[in-house]
């Protein structure tokens, strides 16, 4: 089962904060750089994203594709409202890889709808995203 990349950076929180307590680091960063307002609005649009996928019967290209835009567009407002700067490049290739498989998981193969569309499995989310 896919694993949200949020799961990903609380998990990198928690380590960080034992390592503080542990006096092996001196300072956490990562509580300002994943502030819990940002993990729970993400985790949100993942959420809504997992449900509009599960409830993909028999997709066409053009309904998977709307449920990529859907996500990316909702991820795109979770970035405006956190100062345009939620996700820097390892966030960005975590949700996108996220996104994939997600898709994969429910029987959908990207490479090929991709391919259908002259993209990359890796370009999918490009004409919508911001982040």
């Amino acid at each position: 089962m896919a694993t949200r990349p949020t799961t990903h950076w609380r998990e990198t929180i928690a380590t960080e904060a034992a390592e503080v307590a542990a006096g092996t680091t001196d300072v956490a960063i990562l509580p300002d750089l994943f502030p819990e307002a940002l993990l729970n609005d993400t985790d949100a649009v993942l959420a809504a994203f997992e449900v509009e996928v599960a409830a993909l019967t028999q997709p066409t290209d053009e309904a998977v594709l709307a449920t990529v835009q859907h996500v990316v567009l909702a991820l795109n407002g979770v970035n405006e409202a956190h100062d345009e700067s939620a996700y820097e490049t390892d966030e960005r290739e975590r949700l996108c890889l996220y996104i994939d498989e997600v898709l994969t998981e429910h029987g959908i193969d990207v490479a090929a709808l991709a391919e259908r569309r002259g993209l990359t499995r890796y370009e999918i989310t490009d004409e919508w995203r911001d982040w």
